[in-house]
């Protein structure tokens, strides 16, 4: 969800004369994880200055005090002989919000400063076996140095205590952290979400996705100093162990029976300066989407009883529930309507045939054979579940989040990725001009509501089909697996503006060219009845049409081979993943999506 990063350089390496570059690189690369809030810990001698914020990293990067202070403190560590450490946080806001920046990360407490990628969907629950601990934030990343010190406590070593951690923490958690008294560095992960690189001499990077660190590379021509570099994944359920002042490390499976040595503790115990704090000229006051149950105002049920009333008297086809207004609908003189005269029972290409094609593409686990497009709904969860258990694939998980995915959502993807052990890459718009793009097109709308104009709401959610085809192609994954529901069709999104979708697709993006000209014509109609559409969500718009109409959906549906059973979907979630639901509906479907 999240992104975090890490650079560490000795004084003798060439780096060090781009060593301010090289941040504000790693830190705009991992931007596109989380652009909500943003943080670093630089780490010379034995000081650590923490720096957070509530910019996005892209402003974090022009402030005085980044600038200012990388330089300051790498002169530091020049003078003393020693090399230099950042770690960085990108973060999208779930638990906390940023304009408390008690809430933004790194993390500080007297023994540890670290960044977390995920979420601890179960830290209040923990919470409760820590009652002499003050929380500082409402933050979940809080509980985990309260777990680590007690194990610590108990003698246990570092590989031990991190394990025994993860053990207690429900959701998927990638974790670096800076020990206060020891000159190490730990990364661990329980999903994979982490990526590092090393000459084993000079410099050590890491960052949330194969990708960052690619196009870090190549962007500065780390290659150019050292020659080829490997990017190496830190697998799910491992950790790494980097003495900071020898490059060297380890890296391995939690194991109880094996403990990791600090040998190079500090004389001086580490001060945390947070005297340069970044304050925001704005404030931020994320709202976010929980999710909870309120009472419904009286003047709210008055006028849905008189629409009630209404719509009982609506002319609907004999045999389905369809009524006279749904979009190019025709009826028969028995009463039924075109949608029931032309429809074609399912046929399944059944389950052979997907394991054919599965055992095709899969790469018994050595890399990525599949990408899920993971919304943290029902239907992408459960193939999730179902491709990584019984078929025993390596998927890639991957979201867009264009601010109308719910908290609740992020948790269950946080729930179903820490579990299975998948890497889960979050790509984040900016979060805020989103919302507020939805916001000027409602607006717009009620000065000429028209329901064919409705779908201009969600333009911002399509281009996940843009994000998909380019991360399978940059990770050279071979097929992209989508959980579409076949009994979910959506072609009246596209029907009220005139256009029909093909009768061989269920998903509104189904349609032939002459109605893709049909609907075209009809916004553009629309755009000049009503200019209130023309502002700064054109772009969304624009992407939008050409992600859903015109980019080709080349996936692998699981449901076009497998029937899907409501019932088997809702019980394998919330029996095996303790799935959880809206308090506000007794269904699961959609619970989280905001535009729902």
């Amino acid at each position: 969800m999240c992104g975090i990063f890490g650079l560490i350089v000795k004084e003798t390496s060439p780096l060090t004369n781009d060593f301010n570059d090289l941040v504000e690189s790693l830190f705009l690369l991992s931007e596109s994880r989380g652009k909500e809030a943003s943080g670093y810990a630089f780490l010379s001698g034995n000081t650590i200055e923490v720096v957070k914020s509530p910019l996005k990293a892209s402003e974090l990067v022009k402030q005085r005090v980044f600038r200012n202070g990388l330089t300051k403190n790498k002169t530091k560590a020049v003078s003393s002989q020693n090399s230099f450490s950042v770690i960085g946080h990108s973060r999208l806001v779930t638990d906390g919000y940023e304009q408390d920046n008690q809430n933004n990360q790194p993390v500080v407490t007297n023994d540890f400063v670290m960044v977390h990628n995920g979420i601890v969907v179960n830290h209040n629950e923990l919470w409760l076996n820590y009652p002499q601990i003050r929380r500082q934030s409402n933050l979940d990343t809080e509980i985990i140095p309260a777990i680590l010190l007690k194990f610590l406590n108990q003698g246990k070593s570092i590989s031990e205590s991190f394990g025994l951690m993860y053990d207690e923490i429900n959701g998927m958690t990638t974790l670096a952290t800076i020990f206060t008294e020891y000159d190490y560095l730990f990364l661990s992960t329980n999903n994979g979400s982490l990526y590092f690189s090393t000459d084993h001499q000079q410099f050590f990077v890491f960052g949330s996705e194969l990708t960052i660190l690619k196009d870090f590379i190549k962007k500065n021509k780390i290659n150019a100093y050292n020659g080829e570099t490997e990017i190496v994944q830190l697998l799910p359920n491992h950790y790494l162990q980097l003495d900071l002042s020898q490059l060297s490390f380890v890296h391995s499976s939690y194991d109880a029976q094996s403990g990791s040595i600090l040998n190079h503790k500090i004389q001086k115990k580490v001060v945390i300066d947070l005297s340069s704090q970044v304050v925001s000229k704005n404030i931020y006051i994320n709202t976010s989407l929980h999710h909870d149950s309120f009472e419904v105002p009286q003047r709210y049920l008055d006028d849905f009883n008189k629409r009630y009333q209404k719509a009982e008297k609506l002319i609907r086809c004999t045999k389905c529930i369809l009524p006279e207004t749904f979009p190019l609908i025709s009826f028969d003189d028995d009463g039924i309507c075109n949608y029931c005269r032309d429809y074609t029972k399912l046929v399944f290409k059944g389950e052979d045939q997907l394991k054919l094609l599965l055992e095709s593409v899969k790469t018994n686990n050595t890399k990525h054979d599949c990408l899920i497009p993971f919304s943290g709904g029902r239907d992408s969860s459960y193939l999730l579940h179902i491709i990584k258990t019984k078929y025993n694939m390596n998927p890639l998980a991957f979201s867009y989040d264009w601010g109308m995915l719910t908290d609740l959502a992020r948790r269950n993807q946080s729930r179903m990725c820490g579990k299975l052990g998948v890497e889960h890459i979050l790509i984040s718009a900016d979060i805020r001009h989103k919302r507020e793009n939805i916001r000027k097109n409602v607006e717009a709308w009620l000065a000429k509501p028209n329901l064919g104009t409705i779908p201009l709401f969600m333009a911002g959610d399509k281009q996940y089909f843009y994000y998909a085809n380019k991360l399978a192609k940059e990770n050279e994954i071979p097929i992209i697996m989508m959980g579409e529901n076949p009994l979910e069709k959506t072609g009246f999104k596209t029907g009220f503006s005139g256009a029909k979708q093909s009768k061989d697709g269920f998903m509104a993006y189904s349609l032939d060219l002459p109605n893709k000209i049909r609907m075209s014509s009809f916004y553009i109609k629309e755009f000049i009845k009503n200019p209130k559409f023309i502002n700064s969500s054109l772009y969304d718009t624009t992407s939008a049409f050409f992600s859903y109409y015109v980019l080709r959906h080349d996936y692998l549906n699981y449901f076009d081979f497998i029937p899907w059973s409501e019932e088997v979907v809702n019980q394998t979630l919330l029996d095996e993943y303790k799935w959880e639901i809206d308090p506000e509906t007794t269904t699961t479907w959609r619970i989280g999506d905001g535009t729902a």
